[in-house]
């Protein structure tokens, strides 16, 4: 969209708050579609996977906006979770060592995209409680930065 020759992207306006919200949001989808994959079906567990990378990917996101970094060097980020994870390790989030590398990994195997469109990789991607546990650890923490930052 543009108004007077600038252009605007979704988010720009959107306070840390806002973004926390939509990730919380994302997560209880993420939680509402976990118990419909199917023992033996990778398939069937893609939109559990998907819904579930965007939910870590805006929690980050939410960290980063309270943290000063702007949207549009988020949105040049992509969905890469790299730069996030380092961002949240040398910014104070604590994350475990487990967690940070589990972001690593969700890049180098990207599997964001192969969730969406890789049907033929879904089978060798990250475990599922290993994804849930990634979702919860960063769901917590970053809630717990947004919440003092708005006091």
């Amino acid at each position: 969209m543009t108004i007077e020759g600038h252009r605007f992207y979704p988010g720009d306006l959107a306070a840390p708050r806002q973004v926390l919200m939509l990730a919380d949001e994302y997560r209880r989808a993420a939680e509402t579609l976990l118990p419909t994959g199917r023992r033996g079906k990778p398939l069937s567990r893609a939109p559990y996977r998907l819904v579930a990378i965007q939910a870590v990917e805006l929690y980050l996101n939410a960290f980063m906006l309270v943290r000063g970094y702007g949207p549009p060097k988020l949105r040049a980020l992509h969905h890469n979770m790299a730069p996030r994870a380092l961002f949240a390790r040398t910014s104070g989030l604590g994350l475990r060592k487990a967690t940070i590398k589990h972001l690593h990994e969700l890049s180098e195997t990207r599997e964001y995209l192969v969730s969406r469109y890789g049907p033929e990789r879904c089978g060798s991607l990250s475990q599922l409680n290993r994804l849930g546990a990634t979702l919860n650890e960063v769901a917590e923490k970053v809630t717990a930065v947004v919440d003092r930052q708005s006091i």
